[in-house]
């Protein structure tokens, strides 16, 4: 008996690590079927629809890859798009807004995308925007164009965690092949303008993402996490009727650029993401 016990003990960690969590994040933009800002209204019923049938799609296809849990995050404007009535069964909703470090610190195995949109200024990109289509131009992660992609992957990667899938648009699936090449893309709908677009079925788009999601759950040991090496700097251009305020000069770690440009910097992206983030 005892020695039954000291084996359970010494496999308990390897039990544990087996344990498959996918922590999958949503938005409305890089949806089929969605390419006019108003399907973006989170109480838009088709719009609803459709995001809900990707995400059960994504998650029957993470399951029938071998992972254990799927949590969803309701990321579209301020979490008010996904309800537990249509969400699958089997998967979790966190609903509300996250801190800085976007739960990363419970080291999910794999981080995955539905619904994604591109980053600002993408010519063919639907509704391409980085966190606020109306409040800010551009974003610069060390220098470098950025959207919700590249700091969501970065994050998970602080943590050590990977990026498995992305579905979206055309643009979207373009963005993550540069930074993490290896992941399963999904491309929903290629955009022709910012509102024009040439998009798959809802029956075809949920397929594509089923499939993808099945093969990417083979893919968590291999994806290496994309990192960003410190130190960080984030600068933030926000658009034309956006000034800054008057106490701009003193946040922490700030360095005001122009009347609408503020750069923060940061040991790592963690903390240059709490700058940012403290109003």
């Amino acid at each position: 008996m005892i020695r039954c016990t000291l084996l359970l003990g010494l496999l308990a960690p390897w039990l544990v690590a087996q344990t498959i969590t996918i922590f999958l994040i949503t938005d409305a933009e890089g949806v089929g079927g969605v390419c006019r800002q108003e399907q973006t209204d989170p109480k838009d019923a088709e719009m609803r629809q459709l995001l809900t049938g990707e995400i059960n799609a994504a998650v029957e296809g993470f399951l029938a890859g071998g992972a254990h849990e799927v949590i969803v995050w309701d990321g579209h404007d301020g979490s008010q798009t996904l309800s537990t009535l249509t969400i699958h069964p089997k998967a979790k909703l966190v609903m509300g807004g996250l801190g800085a470090s976007m739960l990363m610190e419970r080291k999910f195995s794999a981080v995955a995308f539905v619904g994604q949109h591109s980053k600002a200024n993408i010519r063919g990109g639907v509704m391409a925007h980085s966190y606020s289509s109306l409040g800010i131009q551009t974003m610069l992660l060390n220098g470098k164009p950025v959207g919700e992609i590249d700091v969501i992957a970065a994050m998970a990667g602080h943590f050590g965690i990977p990026v498995i899938l992305l579905s979206g648009d055309q643009a979207a699936a373009d963005e993550l092949r540069e930074i993490v090449p290896a992941a399963e893309l999904a491309v929903v709908k290629e955009g022709l303008g910012r509102y024009t677009c040439i998009t798959l079925s809802a029956e075809a788009a949920r397929a594509l993402i089923r499939d993808a999601a099945r093969r990417s759950v083979a893919k968590i040991r291999t994806i290496k996490p994309y990192v960003v090496p410190g130190p960080v700097t984030l600068q933030v251009e926000y658009t034309t009727r956006n000034s800054l305020p008057i106490d701009a000069p003193w946040r922490a770690g700030a360095e005001v650029i122009d009347d609408r440009t503020i750069r923060f910097r940061g040991k790592d992206i963690l903390e240059v993401w709490r700058l940012y983030r403290a109003r």
